[in-house]
């Protein structure tokens, strides 16, 4: 096998080297409304990695970015309170949930995942549409109740945030508070 990075012999999809030098997370914060949104690479950088989610390596690949990404926030975050880790769940058509990945790697002491809260009903595809396309097919989120009634609201990749933007309002509706939203890849509008 090779890495999908940088073509060398390895053991792994993405070999050890690439995922020290080249896929170091960073921290970029945008907002939706006044709720902040913190991502952990740009779209361009991760871009070939985040096409594979739709084929049968994308599982593992997933699982390596949210290792290194996700792990390492949950292991540094302090908090006074438990919260409620939540993903936007879409159809699973591929065997996974994209988003359980990554609440899989939000766990620590304060950091309690949650799975199957939230699944989206509509079964169209987001991928590469426009922000008109996006808001004229809701996801029309099915909510499943949980008892911690903050939380941190978890999705794959941020592009208009329309969907982060629906999941809150809804979770806010079912008296449910946001603190911050985690992404793990943000793209250019």
């Amino acid at each position: 096998m090779h890495c999908l990075m940088c073509g060398s012999f390895s053991l792994l999809h993405i070999c050890k080297t690439c995922q020290i030098e080249e896929l170091e997370p960073s921290l970029y914060i945008t907002y939706i409304d006044d709720v902040k949104v913190l991502s952990f690479y740009t779209y361009d950088k991760i871009k070939i990695l985040l096409h594979t989610k739709h084929t049968d390596i994308g599982y593992y690949i997933l699982n390596i970015l949210a290792s290194i990404a996700m792990k390492k926030f949950a292991m540094n975050f302090e908090y006074t309170s438990k919260i409620a880790v939540v993903g936007i769940d879409d159809h699973n058509g591929h065997g996974y949930s994209h988003t359980a990945i990554l609440v899989k790697f939000l766990k620590s002491k304060v950091l309690i995942p949650h799975f199957n809260i939230l699944r989206s009903q509509s079964t169209y595809s987001y991928s590469s549409k426009t922000v008109k396309q996006r808001e004229s097919n809701p996801r029309n989120f099915i909510y499943h109740d949980i008892k911690l009634n903050e939380i941190i609201l978890i999705d794959d990749i941020i592009t208009t945030g329309k969907t982060l933007q629906e999941a809150m309002l809804l979770l806010k509706q079912n008296n449910k508070k946001v603190l911050f939203c985690v992404t793990l890849a943000k793209a250019k509008l």
